[in-house]
């Protein structure tokens, strides 16, 4: 089942299979020479049915599925694997060789495997029916028949003359297909005429050769098609067009799911699954069962352990696993890692390779983080408004002389200088409660260990963000320890460390200001040892809740103008960057609200 297995109806004024058929053979000039693919090698792919389908539709979506290897799911491709499922249960008859069908009675199978070399596709067919010695394929629909003149839109006529096509080379006698509309249990017949099999093999070769060509096809303007689509938050249309026409006209891809991320930190804990909850089990404490259709990450910190059984769940809904230590250092992550193809990773890694261009990036990088840091003393200040103007120019004139950093060394030190008077100012963010407790005294930023209270909830939620980054990344098919900016150690994630640069004044010192200013953490909510400083795991929970609050906050896109929740909008920039590398996108748009 695919997002074009529903389909949106064609504007108005237009006739079904106008706008799909375009992308698949521009007009012919003259002394052009059509060029087809060749045929499949024998270790090259060959093209599902199903690709034919989403080509005729849309040929960017056909190749971020089958080229790139990206998928998500939706209410319609649930809906396509319930019409399906039918046809998946139980023994399915044989369908006899070509020679020895029956000429006086009918047959019927189902889950039939085509493929042919020659023409370089393959098909599953749901259905195929044999009468009078000819076989008809039968492919299933979800939804309802639309009402036009050929009794079904193009791109569902093409992948069932594909599967037609497959069983001629199989040798059968096809004259026609049909498709059948699970929602209004209606059949249509599909004629196999020699332009819609001329449309069929042009657009199985054109995806042919664009994937192997590397190249992924534009995104389409404006359609109606984008609004269904389940890969909409992936291939980001009206993003990657707004820099073309510098304008956006709609609201931002939706979330793939309201589940939020599950935090486990009680040393000895046990997650195992049960039905269809994943159970939290403390020992001397009731259990907890959290529904899975709500569990969007599931993060472990410390010595936590999870059963087989749950990880396999959590594998097929793909939901990650981060795993942390019992200080919130990020180690790592199972369950989904991005597509699957390294399209992406190989155009990052060219990206990393050169200087000049990561420089430039990095300049940038720089300059949002001092604005941001910038935009939290603007907003934030409770100090005397005498100190305030000139720090504020410092820090708006440190953001513009990144442009002129001529080295990375050069970029630090301006980076420094601005963090010693962004961290130095930090108590001006501070109500008088706060300010007035010697333990929330907070003179500069330190580390490892935390010497402070204030350090030790930056420290967390750094560690934190870094989680929420490198999942987003490797969402997007970037590989999190491959930076650009940060210098790459073993264990340290630093293409994460890179992104949320910007994000650490608006998220992380945003939440700790929230919980310190709203009463959330008390002086003795910390332990201090050895010259360090922990928080307990009761102002661990409080500080992780007020970072997820943040996350859940709406904020309006600087580049695109919409409203988009903070966790959301971090998928986004993940996205951004992708496309970025890629080349897709001539810079990629940086996080600054004013």
């Amino acid at each position: 089942m695919s997002p074009s297995d529903t389909r949106s109806d064609p504007p108005a004024g237009s006739t079904p299979g106008d706008d799909v058929a375009k992308p698949s053979r521009p007009a012919a000039r003259q002394g052009e020479l059509a060029l087809f693919a060749p045929p499949a090698a024998t270790d090259e792919m060959l093209v599902p049915a199903r690709m034919v389908n989403e080509w005729t539709y849309c040929p960017r979506l056909a190749v971020l599925e089958w080229g790139r290897g990206e998928w998500a799911g939706n209410a319609d491709t649930a809906a396509g694997r319930r019409a399906h499922k039918a046809t998946e249960t139980g023994a399915a008859p044989a369908l006899p060789e070509p020679e020895a069908l029956p000429d006086d009675r009918t047959l019927k199978t189902r889950r039939l495997l085509l493929a042919s070399e020659r023409l370089g596709l393959t098909a599953e067919l749901d259905v195929i029916e044999a009468d009078d010695g000819c076989v008809v394929p039968v492919d299933i629909k979800t939804g309802k028949r639309p009402h036009v003149a050929e009794g079904a839109y193009l791109p569902e006529r093409v992948q069932v003359c594909v599967q037609a096509l497959l069983l001629r080379e199989a040798g059968y006698v096809c004259d026609e297909g049909a498709l059948w509309f699970a929602d209004s249990r209606e059949r249509v017949r599909v004629e196999l005429t020699d332009e819609l099999i001329a449309t069929a093999l042009r657009a199985a070769s054109d995806l042919r050769l664009t994937v192997a060509s590397g190249r992924l096809p534009p995104p389409l303007d404006h359609s109606p098609k984008c609004v269904r689509c389940s890969l909409l938050p992936i291939c980001l249309p009206d993003e990657v067009n707004w820099f073309r026409k510098g304008a956006i006209a709609r609201t931002p891809p939706p979330a793939a799911t309201p589940a939020l991320p599950l935090y486990v930190q009680t040393p000895g804990a046990r997650v195992t699954k049960k039905d269809f909850a994943l159970v939290v089990q403390v020992e001397g404490e009731a259990d907890r069962a959290v529904p899975l259709d709500e569990v969007s990450e599931l993060v472990l910190a410390g010595p936590v352990s999870l059963t087989t059984p749950a990880v396999h769940e959590l594998l097929r809904r793909d939901v990650p696993v981060a795993w942390m230590s019992s200080g919130f250092w990020y180690l790592g992550s199972t369950g989904p890692q991005g597509p699957r193809s390294a399209a992406v990773r190989t155009a990052q890694y060219a990206f990393a390779a050169d200087e000049a261009r990561r420089l430039v990036f990095a300049r940038e990088l720089v300059a949002a983080k001092i604005r941001n840091s910038r935009t939290i003393l603007r907003r934030n200040w409770r100090g005397e408004d005498g100190e305030r103007g000139p720090l504020l120019d410092r820090l708006a004139l440190l953001a513009d002389r990144t442009a002129r950093a001529e080295t990375a060394a050069a970029l630090l030190g301006i980076e420094g200088e601005a963090a010693a008077l962004y961290f130095r100012a930090l108590p001006k963010l501070f109500t008088e409660g706060v300010a007035a407790l010697p333990a929330f005294a907070f003179e500069r930023r330190n580390r490892r260990p935390p010497a402070d209270p204030v350090n030790a909830c930056l420290s967390l939620l750094y560690a934190v963000l870094t989680r929420t980054f490198a999942s987003a990344i490797s969402v997007a098919g970037l590989d999190p320890w491959k930076g650009v900016y940060h210098v790459e150690r073993p264990g340290r994630p630093a293409l994460a460390l890179d992104l949320i640069e910007p994000f650490r004044p608006v998220l992380a010192d945003s939440a700790v200001l929230m919980a310190l200013n709203n009463g959330e953490l008390a002086p003795d909510d910390f332990v201090s040892a050895a010259g360090g400083c922990n928080l307990k795991p009761k102002a661990r929970r409080a500080l992780i809740a007020a970072y997820e609050r943040r996350l859940d906050q709406e904020t309006t896109h600087p580049a695109f103008g919409y409203q988009v929740s903070m966790r959301r909008l971090i998928q986004i920039q993940a996205r951004l960057f992708a496309r970025f590398v890629s080349g897709e996108i001539p810079r990629y748009p940086h996080y600054v609200p004013r």
